[in-house]
């Protein structure tokens, strides 16, 4: 995979690859290690207080000359704080998501930070072209974390999105694979974003018992929940259960807020609470059956794509 592309050469990358900026796994040593290996790594701001943001912005700086970006929930109740530490270190790159591409880009832009904005509808993808972001990140349904309320998968939003507008788009939601990125840019997408893989991974700071956890997941082992307040896809455990419970008998939202508290998705994810915690995760954790280092899943990721071109290339796959 050698050719450029409108990815590569706006964030100026080898590959057309973007981590995801995970809560409790995007640290600066799996954003480092991907942006050293050709990606965009991305640091995940959403569970980092202000000053943990600067300490994981200096070792990302110190240990790759590469780009790299930080991912910015619109939510984050010390939003100003951590705008200003973007500013102050010069960050080149700022996935924002969560809320208005309006808010902030314009800001970004007058700093000289590129602005990226995550969606899950051709709707917001318009808005954000209205807006003036320099790329699109289109997440489908299968994506971990939260999620779409309207539940459109990648298939299906991809080319929706490519319809609305030309800009650069990243695909996201299901995406771990090779195949699965040639798939997606055959159907509109400029690159991919990829999580749940790059999660579970060497570098990545989830605890090692939530990484396991993940490995022996089968399908079905995940599901949208908590809708009320912010769709999320969790792992089925205790605290699914309990939830599932609450929103099967109709509870309120005030309720479903004082059960999920503060800190259970640290609790899970980071401390490796695998019965009390919030696991979050995508769909395609069924498939990954490893835990290898970053350095490994993208050479499987370029390699798998290269192979899978040249299959079509060759029309080995079809015979029409």
């Amino acid at each position: 995979m050698s050719q450029k592309n409108r990815i590569t050469d706006l964030f100026q990358i080898k590959y057309p690859i973007v981590q995801g900026g995970m809560v409790w796994c995007s640290g600066w040593k799996l954003a480092s290690a991907v942006s050293n290996h050709g990606g965009l790594g991305l640091l995940g701001t959403g569970s980092m207080h202000p000053e943990t943001l600067l300490e994981h912005i200096k070792k990302t700086k110190a240990a790759t000359d590469k780009p790299y970006g930080v991912n910015v929930p619109l939510f984050y109740p010390e939003l100003g704080k951590v705008m200003e530490i973007i500013e102050q270190e010069k960050v080149p790159i700022v996935v924002t998501s969560a809320g208005s591409p309006k808010a902030w880009t314009q800001w970004l832009h007058q700093r000289g930070i590129m602005v990226v904005h995550v969606v899950a509808s051709a709707f917001f993808a318009k808005k954000c072209e209205d807006a003036g972001v320099d790329a699109i990140v289109a997440e489908g349904f299968e994506a971990g974390g939260h999620n779409g309320r309207d539940e459109t998968t990648t298939l299906t939003l991809i080319p929706s999105v490519r319809k609305a507008t030309s800009m650069p788009l990243m695909a996201a939601g299901g995406i771990a694979t090779g195949q699965a990125m040639m798939a997606a840019m055959a159907l509109g997408a400029d690159g991919v974003q990829i999580g749940s893989r790059f999660a579970i991974s060497q570098e990545s700071s989830a605890h090692e018992a939530f990484k396991k956890l993940v490995v022996g997941m089968k399908e079905g082992d995940t599901k949208l929940s908590l809708k009320q307040l912010a769709p999320v896809r969790l792992i089925k455990n205790e605290f699914f259960n309990r939830v599932a419970e609450m929103e099967a008998r109709g509870a309120s939202e005030e309720e479903l807020k004082n059960l999920l508290g503060r800190g259970r998705a640290k609790k899970g994810m980071f401390e490796g609470d695998l019965d009390e915690g919030e696991l979050e995760i995508g769909q395609i954790a069924s498939i990954i059956d490893d835990i290898p280092s970053v350095a490994e899943i993208m050479k499987k990721l370029i390699d798998e794509y290269s192979q899978t071109r040249q299959l079509i290339v060759e029309g080995s796959k079809f015979s029409f």
